[in-house]
């Protein structure tokens, strides 16, 4: 296998990078943190500009790359892999105060495979090896046909060994319903890398946490949730859930236990389409009438990408401004299909 070097700018590192290897692959198990989210040429995050050399540009969506930045010598890192050595200038994005955790390899042995939804599962398994990770980061799973597929880590950092991941299902998803949905069962083996994403919990920040999830959305917040207990970092925290049905309000019996039982917890779960003894509404809508002002506050949004920007939009409305707004769109084979792509301002933090 020919293997090229890849020189990062500005900081001029050099990394080896396989043929048949992504540059971002290359750059983050190599410890280089380039800005990233979907992994799979959808979003956007990673464009980079191609100084010197050849890129196969890959599988990127024609929406988060458009024909005129390829022209320019523009790149998807996530998907771009080498012709030949190259030199791209990235956005080095190094947060003082967020370990960087290379990406490593692991086999994951399923220890439970339990549906806690209608379409919602929730999947451990037991690694080969502890995996270090940031409270809100990812890992991508292996299918048996070659794919990779991202899904966060609902589990806390502490013990790397044993991950949670929910996950939803995705109509003729190959990884959903044609997989873990359909196949998987306690004993597979599966291989499982990561971390990945800068989606994470910022502990050096002392202000009260606004945490908004969507759907499967909740994962990276139960991390946060059981990291900030285990480390206790002094945080007041307020988590809003938003579903559909109260049927998808999956984790709710043990959000509630662990409310009654912590103080700076508060858990509000949001249901919009029908009513269930609690609050009904959008996530948006409720935080608008809760917080009116949300300055002051650091939020976490994760979910949908229509779920991210509505919920984006009122906090900016409440003047929570995007130095204090930290997000992460979960992107499928529908978003990609669709053209689905956010536009973003530079400030707001994946």
């Amino acid at each position: 296998m020919q293997t090229y070097t890849v020189t990062v700018e500005p900081l001029g590192a050099e990394i080896e990078c396989r043929e048949d290897q992504t540059v971002l692959d290359a750059c983050l198990r190599d410890g280089v943190w380039l800005p990233h989210a979907c992994t799979h040429g959808t979003c956007g995050t990673c464009k980079a500009q191609v100084l010197d050399g050849d890129l196969d540009l890959g599988d990127a969506s024609p929406y988060a790359l458009l024909e005129s930045e390829r022209e320019e010598g523009a790149a998807l890192l996530c998907v771009a892999r080498p012709r030949g050595d190259v030199t791209v200038e990235g956005e080095v994005d190094v947060e003082e105060g967020v370990d960087v955790h290379p990406v490593r390899d692991y086999t994951g042995t399923v220890t439970e495979v339990t549906e806690v939804a209608p379409r919602v599962r929730r999947l451990v398994l037991e690694l080969d090896r502890p995996l270090a990770f940031n409270a809100g980061q990812y890992v991508q799973l292996q299918t048996p046909g070659g794919q990779t597929r991202p899904y966060s880590v609902a589990s806390a950092p502490g013990d790397g060994s044993r991950i949670e991941l929910h996950v939803k299902l995705s109509a003729d998803g190959a990884a959903t319903a044609g997989w873990i949905f359909r196949d998987l069962a306690a004993g597979h083996q599966v291989p499982v890398s990561g971390p990945y994403g800068q989606f994470s919990f910022r502990p050096a920040r002392e202000q009260p946490v606004l945490l908004l999830a969507g759907g499967t959305g909740l994962a990276p917040m139960k991390s946060i949730i059981q990291h900030v207990d285990r480390t206790g970092g002094g945080h007041q925290v307020v988590l809003y859930h938003g579903v559909s049905t109260a049927a998808d309000l999956y984790e709710h019996a043990w959000l509630e236990q662990f409310a009654a039982g912590h103080d700076w917890f508060s858990y509000r779960p949001a249901v919009s389409r029908e009513e269930h003894g609690g609050r009904q509404g959008r996530v948006p809508v409720l935080l608008a009438e809760d917080y009116p002002r949300a300055a002051g506050n650091v939020a976490y949004i994760c979910g949908s990408p229509e779920f991210v920007t509505d919920t984006m939009k009122a906090l900016m409305k409440a003047r929570l401004f995007p130095r204090d707004i930290y997000r992460e769109d979960f992107f499928d084979s529908a978003d990609r299909a669709a053209g689905t792509n956010v536009v973003r301002s530079p400030l707001i933090r994946r």
